[in-house]
């Protein structure tokens, strides 16, 4: 068996920053080893953030044609990224992006046409990591545990702040790992950010001039989903659902519910952590670069927070989307039972020709 492999993995986070393509070498040697090759995130426009918000709301054919435009999209995207490399993938490992997630409802949908992306890169493509899970009575999420257990075996937890904070934990023998979504983060704070005609609070600077509104906060932290034990996970939902109608009910400044929201997310990580004092703690994703979120982060927690290098903090994801597509392509297991609650252990992902 190939014991070396060249993928360009493609991730679209909830956060709508853009497309993340990580081009990533692996090797397995013993045990997994990996390099990131070259990588970028390609923003979205605004009629493109338009769109993707827009999604849910859509028809079943404007779904299907966004469905189809932006798989053509990512496509271009990658196959101009690409073409200046020496390096050439071997194939393609795409998340795609998520507009539906009710895993009670057996359903879960990521967008972005993997075949699109293969007939324009001439590439093939692996996608749909999500649907076997929640078929075998899983949640579908969070995936990038896998990763957490066989990339990065140094670290007792990791903790990855995207759209929603979530996060993996080993055993004390760091052979098996539990992981789920702990709660909404920049999804929340770039709502809110918007409204103060920015696409995110840069640093974290308009929330470290506000105060916390103690009864939020206290709603927040009092909401269903953080009672119920692991497997769980988030999608876009539960902000519409349950967070939306909060930030609606209470006459506060922008400022202040930024920074009541630092304040929950920060919360309830440590909620999470608090049992594992001294661990090592990596936090990748974009609130990683937020200085004052990180800066109550580690004021509650107990953990030793860790920061890898930049390009691991915003590019893990598609790094490990990537490796899920290793693993499919070598039909291991790349979902794990005990992460998603599902069934059994199984090998997830459809493969897509050019």
């Amino acid at each position: 068996m190939v014991n070396e492999y060249i993928v360009a993995g493609l991730m679209s986070g909830t956060s709508l920053d853009g497309l993340d393509v990580a081009v990533c070498r692996f090797r397995f040697a013993e045990k997994w080893s990996f390099e990131i090759i070259a990588a970028k995130t390609f923003e979205y426009t605004s009629e493109w953030k338009s769109k993707l918000t827009r999604a849910h709301e859509m028809s079943g054919l404007e779904l299907t044609l966004l469905h189809t435009e932006l798989g053509t999209l990512h496509g271009n995207l990658v196959r101009e990224f690409i073409s200046d490399l020496s390096i050439q993938p071997d194939f393609i490992s795409s998340h795609g992006h998520t507009v539906f997630h009710q895993p009670e409802k057996q359903m879960t949908l990521q967008i972005g046409s993997a075949p699109h992306i293969a007939a324009i890169t001439g590439l093939p493509v692996i996608a749909d990591f999500r649907t076997a899970d929640v078929a075998l009575n899983g949640q579908g999420a969070p995936l990038v545990p896998i990763g957490d257990l066989l990339l990065f075996q140094e670290y007792s937890l990791c903790l990855n702040l995207g759209g929603i904070a979530n996060i993996s934990i080993k055993n004390e023998n760091g052979n098996s790992i539990k992981a789920f979504d702990v709660c909404p983060c920049n999804m929340m704070l770039n709502h809110v950010a918007a409204k103060l005609g920015l696409e995110y609070d840069h640093n974290g600077e308009h929330a470290s001039n506000g105060a916390v509104h103690p009864e939020i906060l206290k709603e927040l932290n009092a909401l269903p989903f953080y009672n119920i034990a692991p497997p769980k996970s988030l999608g876009k939902e539960f902000f519409d659902g349950e967070i939306f109608s909060l930030l609606n009910k209470y006459e506060i400044n922008e400022h202040d519910l930024l920074r009541t929201m630092v304040e929950h997310i920060a919360i309830q990580i440590s909620l999470t952590t608090q049992t594992l004092a001294g661990e090592k703690m990596l936090v990748t994703g974009g609130g990683a670069l937020n200085s004052f979120l990180m800066e109550r982060i580690k004021a509650m927690c107990k953990v030793e927070v860790v920061f890898p290098d930049i390009q691991i903090i915003q590019f893990k994801e598609a790094l490990i989307f990537a490796f899920l597509g290793v693993l499919r392509l070598r039909e291991e297991n790349n979902c794990l039972r005990e992460v998603t609650g599902t069934d059994k252990d199984h090998c997830s992902g459809s493969i897509y020709l050019p």
